[in-house]
């Protein structure tokens, strides 16, 4: 696979704990392994400000959200097929991996997982969907050696 990442920090990164380059490059990766040998595409990860304003004026929805992912569709062939953005609210996923009780990485790299596969067409919109999204998701993870993101996590 040969991915070409851009990695946009939007924000400031002081006391922030953030995943490396090389591990979301090997988390898109993982997904897009099998389905096709190049790629691009653009990770920006941002504050809640951003993360709001994207979520209002695409969505549609009041508030900040995990992930948020931009398909790209060009009219003619490409010579490195642009998938499309990835936009992830920092203080969001920190936020949700303490309130679940998840390891910080492994909900890192499923909103990576979860982004990335919207790109390539998969959506939640009706429960079949959703189902076959989640199973694809269970199945990267996994082989990235994460358990299944969807198991119900209880305090110790």
């Amino acid at each position: 696979m040969d991915l070409h990442l851009d990695l946009q920090l939007a924000l400031d990164t002081t006391g922030l704990i953030l995943p490396s380059e090389e591990q979301i490059h090997g988390w898109i990766s993982s997904v897009l392994s099998t389905r096709m040998p190049v790629a691009e595409i653009t990770v920006r990860i941002v504050d809640e400000v951003e993360s709001e304003q994207l979520n209002q004026q695409y969505r549609h929805k009041q508030g900040p959200t995990n992930v948020l992912s931009f398909p790209f569709e060009a009219d003619v062939p490409m010579e490195v097929p642009l998938l499309g953005d990835i936009v992830i609210c920092a203080p969001v996923v920190i936020r949700e991996a303490v309130e679940q009780h998840k390891d910080a990485v492994s909900h890192w790299a499923h909103m990576l997982v979860h982004g990335t596969l919207h790109l390539l067409g998969f959506d939640h919109h009706t429960d079949a969907e959703a189902d076959a999204m989640e199973q694809q998701e269970i199945q990267v993870m996994q082989q990235l050696g994460f358990s299944n993101p969807y198991e119900v996590t209880t305090q110790p």
